[in-house]
C-alpha cells in the first residue's frame, strides 16, 4: 500500500487520491480536523482572484493566443529510480459545446503499480476566457479488496456552479452536493482549464501576481498563485532542450498548500511535470515536433501618387459629362424661375450704386428682407443705423438697432 500511494502522488491531482485512500479506509479523524478534534475555521469571506488576474483572463484574444496550443502532450510517469509506472496524455482541440464556442481538453493519468491498477482523468468543455463550461473528473485505486472511486462533476448553470461528487469504497457510496454563485466563481480555474492555461502562460508570459482560484482535494474554493520559474535545460532522448517554467500552488485552509512545477518547451508542450516533495515525475520520452508558426508577412506599403486626371481619358471624359449635366439642370431651374434673373438683376444695380467696402456685409443686409426669420423693423430707421450683420468684430444687440423714430 505505502508503495501505490508514493507512486500515485504526481499523477495528475493523485494527492486526492493519496487523501481519499487514507480518510476513505480509516473509521479515526477525518484528515482535515484539526488538533484537539476541532473542525479546521473555516473564513467567513471566501477567497477572491486577484485584479491582475482577472485582467490577464479578460486580456485573452482568443483568435491569436490559441491559435499555435490546439495539440497533444505524451508524458511518461516515472518513479525517482527511473522505472516506468504509466502514461500521462493531454488534449487539447476547438469544439463547439452548449451553442457556444470553446475547447474540448482530455487528460488521463493511468498507470499500475505492484500490479494494482490506479489513475485519474479529466474531460471538461472550457470557454474561451478559461471558464469552465463543464468538467467530469474521475480518480480510482482498484484495490483488491476495497476498491477505491472518486467521481467530482462540475457544471456551470445560470444560477451558478453546480459542484457535485460521489466517493464509492467497496459498496459503500456517499453524495454530496452545493452551489456556488458565478460572482464567487469569478477568476476560477478548474483542473481542465489549468492545462490549457500554463501553455497560455507559456505564450504570454507568466507575472509574479497572478492568483486565480481553483478547487482544493475536498472541493473547497481556494486561492491558486502562479508564477514563473527559472529556465532550464532538460535532456529528452539524448537531446538538451531549452525549456521554462511555471509554479502552481493551491493554498487550501483545510490542508497544507499543494504546490506543482511544471516544464513546457518554447512552443508549449509539456516536458515535465512534479508534484513538490514526491519521488515521481512526468517526463517526456522523446522530443516533439515543434509547432511551425506562419510567418506573417509585412504589411504591404501603398505611396501616394498624385491624381492627374486631365490626363486620364476615362475621368475627363467623365468630368465634361458631369459638366454638361451640371450646366443643363441649371438652365432648366433659371428657365423655372425668371424671377431669379429680376432679383439678381436689381441687386447688382444697387450693389454698383452703393459700392460698399464689405460685400459679403452688404449682401447680407440686402437678402435679409427676403427671410422670414429677421425681425421686423421700423421703416423710419436713420440712414446710418447700425446693421444686424456684424461686419467683423462687432455684434450689435438687435434692440440696440432701432433708430429714433421723428
Amino acid at each position: 500500500m505505502a508503495t501505490i500511494v508514493i507512486a500515485l502522488v504526481t499523477m495528475l491531482d493523485v494527492y486526492t487520491i493519496f487523501k481519499m485512500i487514507f480518510t476513505m479506509s480509516s473509521s479515526e479523524v477525518p484528515s482535515n480536523v484539526g488538533p484537539g478534534g476541532n473542525q479546521p475555521e473555516i473564513p467567513e469571506e471566501l477567497p477572491v482572484a486577484s485584479e491582475e488576474g482577472v485582467r490577464f483572463l479578460e486580456s485573452i484574444i482568443p483568435e491569436e493566443d490559441y491559435k499555435y496550443l490546439m495539440f497533444d502532450d505524451n508524458l511518461a510517469t516515472t518513479s525517482d529510480t527511473g522505472k516506468e509506472l504509466g502514461e500521462f496524455t493531454v488534449s487539447v482541440e476547438p469544439t463547439r459545446y452548449k451553442s457556444q464556442d470553446c475547447f474540448l481538453i482530455h487528460a488521463n493519468s493511468h498507470g499500475a503499480i505492484d500490479g494494482v491498477p490506479c489513475g485519474t482523468s479529466i474531460t471538461a468543455y472550457v470557454g474561451q476566457y478559461l471558464e469552465t463550461i463543464e468538467q467530469q473528473h474521475h480518480e480510482y485505486v482498484k484495490l483488491e479488496n476495497c476498491p477505491l472511486d472518486r467521481k467530482t462533476f462540475i457544471v456551470q448553470q445560470d444560477e451558478g456552479y453546480v459542484v457535485n461528487r460521489v466517493i464509492t469504497q467497496g459498496e459503500d457510496v456517499q453524495r454530496s452536493s452545493k452551489t456556488l454563485e458565478l460572482e464567487q466563481m469569478k477568476g476560477f480555474i478548474s483542473e481542465g482549464s489549468n492545462l490549457l492555461l500554463h501553455r497560455l502562460l507559456i505564450e504570454k508570459g507568466v507575472s509574479e501576481n497572478l492568483q486565480l482560484l481553483s478547487f482544493d482535494s475536498e472541493t473547497n474554493l481556494c486561492a491558486a498563485s502562479y508564477k514563473p520559474l527559472e529556465d532550464r535545460t532538460q535532456t529528452v532522448d539524448g537531446t538538451e532542450i531549452r525549456v521554462y517554467g511555471v509554479e502552481r500552488t493551491i493554498n487550501s485552509f483545510v490542508d497544507l498548500p499543494t504546490t506543482w512545477q511544471s516544464y513546457f518547451v518554447q512552443d508549449g508542450h509539456l516536458s515535465s511535470r512534479v508534484q513538490v516533495g514526491s519521488p515521481v515525475t512526468m517526463k517526456l520520452v522523446k522530443v516533439p515536433q515543434l509547432i511551425e508558426r506562419d510567418e506573417e508577412p509585412p504589411k504591404p506599403v501603398f505611396e501616394k501618387k498624385p491624381l492627374n486626371w486631365e490626363e486620364d481619358m476615362q475621368l475627363y471624359s467623365r468630368f465634361l459629362d458631369r459638366k454638361e449635366e451640371l450646366k443643363a439642370d441649371h438652365s432648366t431651374y433659371i428657365r423655372s424661375h425668371p424671377e431669379l434673373k429680376s432679383i439678381l438683376a436689381d441687386f447688382l444695380q444697387f450693389l454698383l450704386l452703393r459700392k460698399p467696402d464689405d460685400v459679403v456685409q452688404f449682401c447680407a443686409e440686402y437678402f435679409s428682407a427676403f427671410s422670414h426669420t429677421m425681425p421686423t423693423s421700423t421703416p423710419y430707421l436713420a440712414s446710418n443705423a447700425p446693421t444686424p450683420f456684424p461686419a467683423s468684430r462687432t455684434n450689435t444687440k438687435i434692440d440696440q438697432l432701432r433708430a429714433p423714430t421723428r
